[in-house]
């Protein structure tokens, strides 16, 4: 039986092959590891050539972390930190709004929590040193333990709320790794669920309308705790009438 097909969103990027100075479809591996390790078959999609007909072909999708979202998206001036990609924003958009209107399992991980949150009709805080006096969410270099090869995250608990999807997933309380400095501020369609317990910034969302539409502020794919990606496999396998392999009997 075949595994539910996940997409992952992925970025384009110049990058050096040995002699060949080459545009590239990148992500890390960590995502497409963390898909296999809880029984989905990873796709990248690129941000080229955008169309939602490619969600035709999936059970589920993960929009991933990056840069920042470019504020004209929800009416705002840019702040001089905001570092924006157009065709990223306008692809991604795109897809998550489609996705959304489908009720395709969505899991939304760091910077894809940002754009489900705007898509939604939510807003961001552009950098959150100006709202909460520090950078500790984006770290220094050493202070993630959890984290696999990347050593510049920071780390801190989640408190989330009771009678919520996450709540039954995750429990009451976890710790995370953590590298942003946007964040989610109005929320829209969506309610907020998880929060950092020191400053109160948003770290979980969720869509009260859709079968499976989470977002995630942290790196989950870069640590063990694997859970919210077994949870999108699962809905995805529930989707398309198959089980995830990492559960099948």
């Amino acid at each position: 039986m075949r595994r539910p097909l996940i997409g992952l969103t992925a970025y384009a990027q110049q990058v050096q092959y040995g002699s060949n100075d080459v545009m590239a479809g990148m992500l890390p591996m960590t995502y497409v590891r963390a898909v296999h390790a809880t029984g989905g078959r990873a796709v990248l999609i690129t941000p080229d050539d955008p169309d939602t007909d490619v969600l035709e072909s999936l059970d589920g999708i993960v929009f991933s972390g990056g840069g920042d979202v470019d504020p004209a998206n929800w009416g705002a001036a840019r702040h001089p930190e905001t570092d924006v990609d157009p065709a990223r924003d306008e692809a991604e958009l795109m897809l998550m709004r489609e996705a959304l209107d489908r009720d395709l399992p969505v899991l939304g991980v760091c910077r894809g929590m940002q754009v489900m949150a705007v898509v939604g009709g939510g807003t961001l805080h552009q950098h959150l040193p100006d709202l909460i006096g520090h950078d500790r969410h984006r770290a220094a270099s050493g202070t993630d333990p959890l984290a696999a090869d990347a050593s510049a995250y920071g780390r801190h608990d989640v408190v989330v709320k009771p009678g919520s999807r996450a709540h039954d997933l995750l429990g009451a309380r976890l710790t995370v790794n953590s590298f942003h400095h946007q964040a989610v501020d109005g929320l829209g369609e969506f309610r907020a669920v998880g929060w950092c317990p020191d400053d109160r910034v948003v770290e979980i969302i969720e869509h009260p309308q859709r079968s499976f539409a989470l977002g995630v502020q942290w790196h989950p794919e870069r640590t063990p705790d694997l859970r919210v990606f077994a949870a999108l496999a699962e809905a995805a396998a529930g989707r398309a009438g198959v089980r995830p392999a990492a559960i099948a009997a």
